[in-house]
């Protein structure tokens, strides 16, 4: 590797960006599937030095210190097996998720807010249950009415999500960029077609 290599590294903060890695709980499944679960390289390198993750794919791409050098890993895989969170927070972004970024009356995709189903002007509370995803247009359609009086339906009935139902609803929206050295690891648990 030359030294321009190097001092693009070091001088381009953007360039590392083309080499993260993907982090795998100890039972080989990632911590998350949306967002993905990704580290920057450093952090990788960072974490295989202390021996806290197994490198178990590497890029063609290498580090060097002036004592020693390093392949850049690209999936690694926690040493220590990190239980997942049961409990979904309830964000926007979880809430878009879960609607899989559609109006659920209309079905349009693009900008977004978020409506309560039962307004809260009628004594509808900020929940799971009672919040979706809505298209500008069909959120002032519905205004502070009832589905009944705007004359709307639900695709869906809102509901809370399990931590499941979000990792299975972030594998249907997968990043712009998969390395090949990670899609074993991304689909593993998947059912497999016939």
């Amino acid at each position: 590797m030359d030294g321009n290599f190097r001092t693009t590294f070091v001088r381009e903060p953007a360039a590392l960006r083309h080499y993260p890695a993907l982090v795998l709980n100890a039972d080989y499944r990632p911590l998350s599937y949306y967002p993905l679960s990704l580290w920057p390289w450093q952090e990788a390198v960072k974490a295989a030095f202390l021996d806290r993750v197994q490198i178990v794919a590497e890029y063609e791409a290498w580090v060097r210190s002036p004592t020693t050098e390093f392949r850049i890993p690209s999936v690694v895989v926690l040493k220590e097996f990190v239980k997942p969170q049961k409990r979904v927070a309830f964000t926007r972004f979880n809430l878009f998720l879960r609607d899989e970024f559609c109006c659920q009356y209309c079905g349009a995709k693009g900008e977004l807010t978020f409506d309560h189903v039962l307004p809260r002007s009628r004594g509808g509370i900020t929940s799971w249950e009672n919040v979706v995803a809505a298209c500008s247009p069909c959120n002032l359609k519905k205004a502070n009415k009832s589905l009944r009086a705007a004359g709307m339906t639900l695709r869906h009935p809102p509901r809370a999500p399990s931590a499941e139902d979000m990792q299975n609803a972030g594998r249907r929206f997968p990043p712009n960029y998969l390395h090949d050295s990670w899609l074993d690891f991304l689909y593993w648990d998947a059912e497999l077609e016939a």
